[in-house]
């Protein structure tokens, strides 16, 4: 998944820490691999928010804290109460 991951950053032209790409790679094993490309484009404009060009794990970590996957989000809208009934 490292390597996919890795391509795409590379594809659209973001600098990824190998580090940054572990994470991500674990994100998309416990979610998608979808998810975890998405991911790239907001940690990149935190990267760039934070005045660097590559993206770090804490970059990473601070996005998945901000965004749900598709599966947790209907988790947590199937608890919600009302929400789905």
């Amino acid at each position: 998944m490292v390597q996919i991951l890795s391509l795409r950053a590379t594809v659209e032209g973001i600098e990824v820490e190998e580090s940054a790409l572990r994470l991500l790679s674990d994100i998309g094993t416990r979610t998608t691999l979808r998810y975890a490309v998405q991911m790239l484009t907001p940690a990149r404009i935190v990267a760039e928010t934070s005045g660097r060009t590559a993206i770090t794990e804490e970059d990473v970590k601070d996005v998945d804290a901000l965004f749900l996957d598709g599966k947790a989000s209907g988790k947590m809208l199937a608890k919600s109460e009302g929400y789905m009934s």
